[in-house]
C-alpha cells in the first residue's frame, strides 16, 4: 500500500478535484455560448462527422476534421514537450502546461462575442487533450480528468465488487470516482451560471480554479519536490 509521501503534488486527489471543476465549466462554456460542443473529448465529433457521411454532406464532415486534429495534436505535443522541460531542471511539465492552460483561458475570455466558435473550440480541444494526456492517475488510481465516462464505469464495477465480495476497499474506490464526477458536476453548474451573467468573460472561471492548482504546483516544485523534477508521474 503506498504512503502519502509517494505520490507527486500533480497526483493528488486535490489536485484532480479542481481539475474536473475546470473540466465541467469548459464543457458548460462551450456548449451554452461556443456552439453548442462539447471540446473536452471527441467522440460526439467523431459521431458527428460519421453521421455527415452518411448523409452525403462530405464539406460539413471535413470540418470535424479540425477539432479532431486539434486534440490529437494537443496528445503529439504533451507527449514530446515534456522532454525539453524536464532537461532545464526549473518546473515540471505537468506544471508549465497549467500555465499555458491559464493563458489560454484567459485570453479566450477577452474574445468579442461575435468571434468565429471555432477559435475557442479549437483552443479547448488542444488543451483539454494535454491534460488528458498529462494528469493520468491520481494517487495510483487511473482517472481522466476532461470527461467523465470512464469514472461513471469505475463508479459501477467497483461498487458491484464491493456488493460481491464486501470488500471495503471497493467502496472506497467507488466513492473516489464518484467524487470526480461531483467535482464535474459542480463545475458544469458553476460554468453555467457564469455564462448567464458574464457570457464569454465566463471562461475566467476556468482560469481561476487553474490558477489555484498552479500555485499549489509552483510551490510544491519549488520547495518539497525540488530535487525529484526528474521523477515520471504514474501512468506514463
Amino acid at each position: 500500500m503506498e504512503s502519502e509521501q509517494d505520490f507527486l503534488e500533480c497526483e493528488r486527489g486535490r489536485v484532480f478535484c479542481l481539475l474536473m471543476m475546470s473540466g465541467g465549466l469548459l464543457g458548460a462554456f462551450t456548449y451554452l455560448i461556443r456552439g453548442n460542443v462539447f471540446c473536452n473529448a471527441q467522440t460526439g465529433n467523431i459521431v458527428l462527422m460519421g453521421m455527415a457521411l452518411g448523409k452525403g454532406e462530405f464539406i460539413h464532415a471535413a470540418y470535424f476534421l479540425i477539432p479532431i486534429t486539434a486534440y490529437g495534436l494537443g496528445a503529439v505535443v504533451s507527449e514530446i514537450l515534456p522532454v525539453s522541460v524536464k532537461k532545464a531542471g526549473l518546473l515540471r511539465w505537468d506544471t508549465l502546461l497549467i500555465g499555458f492552460e491559464i493563458l489560454v483561458t484567459l485570453l479566450l475570455g477577452f474574445l468579442p462575442e461575435n468571434a468565429p466558435y471555432q477559435i475557442s473550440q479549437v483552443a479547448i480541444n488542444f488543451i483539454c487533450s494535454m491534460q488528458y494526456n498529462t494528469f493520468r492517475q491520481a494517487e495510483g488510481v487511473p482517472m481522466a480528468t476532461t470527461f467523465c465516462t470512464n469514472h461513471v464505469r469505475q463508479f459501477g464495477i467497483h461498487f458491484a465488487k464491493f456488493i460481491q465480495k464486501k470488500d471495503i476497499s471497493y467502496i472506497k474506490r467507488s466513492f473516489q470516482h464518484g467524487k470526480m464526477l461531483l467535482m464535474f458536476i459542480i463545475g458544469a453548474v458553476i460554468g453555467t451560471i457564469l455564462c448567464r451573467y458574464f457570457s464569454g468573460r465566463a471562461i475566467w472561471g476556468a482560469s481561476l480554479l487553474l490558477l489555484i492548482v498552479f500555485v499549489d504546483l509552483v510551490y510544491a516544485d519549488l520547495t518539497k519536490e525540488k530535487g525529484m523534477l526528474e521523477r515520471v508521474p504514474r501512468g506514463h
